[in-house]
């Protein structure tokens, strides 16, 4: 049986995973990382992107993190975040739509334009669209 840690996942809105994994895959501010247990305590800052798990019976589980904080402590790894969807539960034609709206902010810009509004818009879809890709890969569609 493989070594495991305890994960959670939670949004401002509810906890989305409580379980068993064997390792966590995330994007913190300097790039991807993976966690395994026993993995030397941490807290960094997340970017909008897909959080990969692989659960104590070797299921593959995708999440969508807007953002928020890794956590690992001795046997157990914790993420906040502002927004954490399951991949399952995401739309990517919707997606899709706030990625163009995005741009379009920022390349017919106005009196209310706000750069950073927009550009944190446009990763934020991107991100998501990211995850849902992901996600397809998996299934192999």
């Amino acid at each position: 049986m493989a070594m495991t840690m305890h994960c959670d996942i939670a949004s401002t809105e509810a906890r989305i995973f409580s379980g068993r994994v064997e390792i966590l895959v995330a994007t913190g501010t300097l790039g991807d990382m993976g966690i395994l247990p026993g993995h030397a305590p941490l807290l960094t800052a997340l970017i909008p992107g897909p959080v990969r798990l692989i659960t104590q019976d070797g299921e593959e589980q995708i999440y969508y993190v807007s953002g928020g904080y890794l956590e690992v402590q001795p046997g157990v790894v914790n993420i906040l975040a502002d927004t954490a969807i399951r991949a399952d539960d995401m739309d990517e034609v919707v997606a899709e739509q706030a990625k163009r709206n995005a741009e379009e902010a920022i390349t017919n810009r106005d009196a209310a334009f706000e750069y950073s509004r927009a550009a944190t818009q446009l990763a934020e879809a991107a991100a998501q669209i990211r995850t849902i890709q992901q996600l397809r890969k998996k299934m192999g569609a």
